[in-house]
This record gives C-alpha cells, sequence and structure tokens, in this order.
C-alpha cells in the first residue's frame, strides 16, 4: 500500500509517498550529482559514521562501523540489499520500491562505491514479483543512462533474485545460502557475512530502507542528517502501522516519536476501543501491555507506556525491541490465547528444520496452544509452554526460534489470566 498522506509531506524527511513520476523515471543528473562521487572512500564511510544511521531491517546496528568490518584482503566484496521482506506486520520496502525504487538505486551505488564493491545482488522475496520487476526496470534504466560506474568508471552490475517465498530467507547467512543457489538454511557465525559472505568473500547486508537514506545523507550532510531524531537513533523511520487501527498505513517519522503519536497518527483504534497490546517491531518483538499493570517473572508489577518513544534504546528498555518497526495493535477485545496461536502456527510453518529446538518446538509450542483453544486445556499447559520456550531460546543457529519464544513467552506472562482461565475453564467443563 502507498505511504499513509496523514503523515506531514512537508518534512524534509519525507520520501515513502513521492510523486509516482520519479519512480518511473530514471533522471540522468540524479545519481552523477550524487555528492559521494567526488569523496574519497574513506570520506565516504566516515559521512556514514557521522550521521548515525543504523540498520533500518531489525538489528539496528550503525551502517558506518559495519562497513569498517570489511577486510582489505583483495577478495571481490558484494552488497546484498534484503528485501525479503516477509516478517508479519512490515511492509515499507515494498512501497519504497514500488514508489522510489531510483532512490534504492542510488543508495545502492553510494553502499558500492563506500565498500569498493562492483557487484550488487537485490533479494527479493518470493510474493514480491511486480516490485521485482519494478526494480528491474530501474536498474535498466540506470544502466542505459550511464549511471551504474563507480568514480574510477569501473561498471556496477547491479542483479535482482527472487527468492521462493521462505520467511527463514531474510536472515542474512539463509539469504546467502539461497543466492548461491543452495537451501535456505542459516549458517553458524563466526564467520559473519563481512568477513566470509557471499561465495565466501566480503559481504555486506543492507535493507532496502537502510540503502534508500544514503542519498539523503549525502544530499544534506552527514551532520545536518544527524540532528533528524533522538541522538543514538537519529534520522527518520518509517513506521508500518497495522492491526486494530482505522488507518493503518505508513507514517515516516524522526525515531523521537511516541506510540500514543503513532496511533493517534493512525486514526485512534477501531471502534473507538482502547488499546490492549502492541507488537512494537513485527511479530517477532515481545509484546507490550497496555490495558493494565501485570505481574513481571520477578514478582515484581510493571505496566507498558503509550508514551514510549519508538527508537531502539528505549524500545529496548521497556522489554521489547524495535525491530522494523511493524507496530501491530490490538485492542481490548483481542484473546491473546489466540494471538499467540496465530504466532506459533507461523513460526513453525516457517521454520527451516535444521535446528532440532526449533523445528519440535515451534510444532510442540502450536499443538499445546490448539488443544487450549479447543477447549482441552490442562493445568500444567502454562508452565509446559514457558519451559518449551526458554529451551528454545538462543540454543539454534539462527534467531527463528527465539523469534517464536519472544512473542509467545511474552503474550504467556504479560496475559498469564487469560491462558489459565482457559485451563481452568477446560477442566471444569471435563468434571461436568
Amino acid at each position: 500500500p502507498p505511504a499513509s498522506r496523514s503523515a506531514a509531506a512537508s518534512t524534509p524527511w519525507r520520501w515513502a509517498a513521492n510523486a509516482s513520476r520519479r519512480a518511473r523515471t530514471c533522471r540522468a543528473a540524479s545519481c552523477a550529482a550524487l555528492p559521494f562521487k567526488s569523496l574519497p572512500l574513506e570520506a565516504a564511510v566516515a559521512e556514514v559514521e557521522t550521521s548515525g544511521l543504523r540498520g533500518r531491517g531489525g538489528a539496528g546496528f550503525p551502517t558506518g562501523r559495519k562497513w569498517k568490518f570489511l577486510p582489505a584482503d583483495g577478495r571481490p566484496r558484494y552488497l546484498v540489499c534484503n528485501c525479503d521482506e516477509s516478517e508479519p506486520g512490515t511492509f515499507k520496502d515494498r512501497a519504497l520500491i514500488t514508489y522510489s525504487p531510483h532512490m534504492l538505486i542510488e543508495g545502492i551505488l553510494i553502499a558500492c562505491h563506500a565498500i569498493r564493491a562492483r557487484r550488487a545482488y537485490v533479494y527479493v522475496r518470493g510474493e514480491y514479483g511486480r516490485e521485482a520487476g519494478i526494480i528491474e526496470k530501474a536498474a535498466g534504466e540506470a544502466h542505459e543512462a550511464g549511471l551504474l560506474r563507480a568514480p574510477d568508471g569501473t561498471e556496477i552490475s547491479i542483479t535482482v533474485h527472487s527468492g521462493a517465498g521462505a520467511y527463514i530467507c531474510g536472515e542474512a547467512t539463509a539469504l546467502l545460502s539461497s543466492l548461491e543457489g543452495n537451501r535456505g538454511y542459516p549458517r553458524v557465525r563466526p564467520p559473519f557475512p563481512a568477513v566470509s559472505g557471499a561465495w565466501k568473500s566480503p559481504t555486506i547486508i543492507q535493507n532496502v530502507e537502510t540503502l534508500c537514506n544514503l542519498p539523503h545523507i549525502f544530499v544534506m550532510g552527514g551532520a545536518e542528517y544527524a540532528k533528524i531524531g533522538p541522538p543514538k537513533s537519529p534520522g527518520p523511520k518509517i513506521y508500518c502501522m497495522s492491526g486494530h487501527l482505522n488507518r493503518p498505513g505508513l507514517y515516516e517519522r524522526p525515531m523521537d516519536v511516541t506510540l500514543r503519536e503513532l496511533i493517534e497518527a493512525a486514526g485512534g483504534v477501531l471502534d473507538g476501543l482502547a488499546p490492549k497490546a502492541v507488537f512494537p517491531g513485527g511479530s517477532s518483538s515481545p509484546v507490550l501491555r497496555l490495558d493494565r499493570p501485570y505481574t513481571a517473572p520477578d514478582g515484581s508489577e510493571r505496566k507498558d507506556s503509550l508514551d514510549l518513544r519508538m527508537e531502539f534504546e528505549s524500545v529496548r528498555a521497556a522489554g521489547s525491541m524495535l525491530g522494523s518497526a511493524g507496530v501491530i495493535v490490538m485492542h481490548e477485545k483481542t484473546c491473546m490465547v489466540e494471538a499467540a496461536h496465530n504466532l506459533a502456527r507461523f513460526y513453525h510453518h516457517e521454520s527451516c528444520g535444521q535446528c532440532t529446538p526449533c523445528r519440535e518446538g515451534t510444532g510442540w509450542v502450536e499443538k499445546i496452544l490448539s488443544r487450549m483453544l479447543a477447549g482441552g486445556g490442562r493445568p500444567g499447559d502454562v508452565a509446559l509452554l514457558l519451559d518449551i520456550l526458554e529451551k528454545m531460546s538462543g540454543t539454534t543457529i539462527c534467531l527463528l526460534a527465539d523469534s517464536c519464544a519472544m512473542p509467545v513467552a511474552s503474550l504467556i506472562i504479560k496475559f498469564r489470566e487469560e491462558f489459565e482461565r482457559r485451563c481452568v475453564e477446560a477442566q471444569a467443563t471435563a468434571a461436568v
């Protein structure tokens, strides 16, 4: 969907809903006019470091620092753009490619120049067939205009690679396995992709939104860019607002925006109901409970706040994570047991099966929750679920098991009374 028009279009960081003519037409002067072409390589990396740009795909790692991890050992270097946008609640990259593909091309060229890469790959989610065609067309137009060249005149090639619709391929090393023609299995790290990535060569993997920030950094300057938003999370962020909202869509804001302001910008909660819970960073992030306080595992009473600033550090301090900023809002009538079952079913289906705790654990969690929803809850089910989820966490090659464990465990801990009620009602029915 296009970015919501309710976001202030006059702000200098607004781009997601730019006129589509830029998306469809290659402006020959666009890339050539960018100041990065005249910068030495080290200065280009320094400019990105000055901007404070952090990855927009989920981890929030500083982009300039990542680029410095590349070894100078003579091997070819690769840039991979991750557009395997499969996280439930996230749909920003699709809009960026659809409406501003040449902005992505510019970002790719800047990154290639900064890391001395001459081959770039755009890995697109298998379901994004139309979007893959759009970026291929944009790359072709840039090539015809003679823009796909490094400052030294060396040609830069951009290859669009479509996946097969596997959630796991959004994980960096699984993506590389798929790109190389193998099954999309995550790899043990270290070595990290920056040291040994695609075809065992140094590889930088960046999200679409991260790369789309680069042209703006080099036009306005890293220091000016760093003034947007909070000091530790500078620059704009596209928030994917979905769930029980009156105007779901994309809202671009500096990262000092609060959760309350985002929900209000999206028209508030459906039917005038109160918000009950929110996943702030997509379905894999721990849930925030907004209706009333809850008892934490340590016995203390806590309450999550609508006035939480939606930036990396603040959301982490609240016990969740910003991730890809896929904000999923649930109103007061939502059943949390059904929500947990929906998540478990998704992650069980998407598990690649390589690691036993993930392959078996996601299935066990789904089966137990299915039984609870069917009226077959047992007295020890809540404790059993928490035990399984704990043993899934941190025991696998990648974080898919954790991506299931974190949100489901947080739902059980913060809404424990709903899960226990299912068990009690089942036992009462069985006794009759």
